[in-house]
């Protein structure tokens, strides 16, 4: 009931928790999000089947899952090195990779919790093969979602990002960094040791299976913050089996229904995965 700090062992800092704040009056607004209309198939749409794109790109009449190269890419694989700085407080460095843009489905009026867990299976193998395929030449994959208009996506259509690096992002070295400390001194991995300490105490599970678990993370920073782990030692999507695949599947879509219950809507949010 007292405010208090939590230490993030992933980040090494600390987050403040101030829990009896949830108890002060609030006088916000509540209202309903006006239902949103989603065609199945819009000619218009650049993500849909048989559609252009805006560089003049026709896509496939796809029936699964579609990969493109993204046409606004943020990383291109030819980028020239920087001059050379004058100060250290000037500092530049090349930053190379490319950028792919992965359709889940072919509808657009379908979100993950909406489709069935063989497409989302397929989804989670596609994942698997680009974090193989690029990960052969870069030193960084980085697949994430963002979804919903408030989150920034400009496309209601089902799909996520894959970009590859030739450097570790911030979050991507650090974790690494504080990891590998905690093996060298406990001789266990970071990970594997939280799921199981959540899965015995059981305060902060969301849900869980025989292969993963979900938890609100003991030093959460966001509101409705979860975090998924594998139970047991496993580094790499394209390291799961067949049955962990599925296991994955069937959490991702119960995780994600929940969050629609909650609010009643299509939920928005961010999902990264870290390899």
């Amino acid at each position: 009931e007292h405010q208090h700090t939590r230490y993030n062992p992933l980040r090494d800092d600390w987050v403040l928790v101030s829990a009896h704040r949830v108890k002060r009056p609030w006088q916000g607004q509540l209202e309903e999000l006006p239902p949103e209309q989603v065609y199945r198939w819009d000619p218009k749409n650049p993500l849909c089947p048989g559609a252009t794109r805006a560089n003049g790109e026709v896509n496939p009449w796809y029936q699964g899952t579609f990969v493109f190269p993204n046409d606004f890419p943020a990383l291109q694989p030819d980028a020239p090195e920087p001059g050379d700085s004058d100060h250290p407080l000037f500092q530049a460095a090349a930053a190379r990779g490319v950028c792919k843009v992965m359709c889940f489905h072919p509808w657009s009026d379908l979100s993950l919790p909406h489709m069935t867990l063989m497409d989302i299976r397929a989804v989670i193998n596609k994942w698997a093969e680009l974090e193989a395929e690029l990960g052969s030449t870069y030193t960084w994959v980085q697949i994430f979602e963002n979804k919903g208009a408030m989150m920034g996506c400009s496309n209601p259509h089902p799909h996520c990002q894959v970009w590859a690096s030739n450097f570790l992002p911030n979050e991507a070295r650090l974790e690494d960094q504080t990891q590998r400390q905690y093996m060298n001194q406990y001789g266990v991995p970071m990970l594997l040791e939280y799921a199981e300490q959540e899965a015995s105490r059981e305060e902060r599970v969301v849900v869980k299976n025989k292969n993963w678990l979900v938890v609100v993370p003991y030093w959460a920073t966001w509101p409705f913050q979860t975090l998924l782990l594998p139970r047991r030692h496993v580094c790499r999507l394209q390291d799961l089996s067949a049955n962990e695949t599925i296991s994955l599947a069937s959490i991702m879509q119960k995780l994600l229904i929940r969050y629609d219950n909650l609010f009643e809507i299509s939920f928005p949010y961010s999902m990264g995965w870290h390899g």
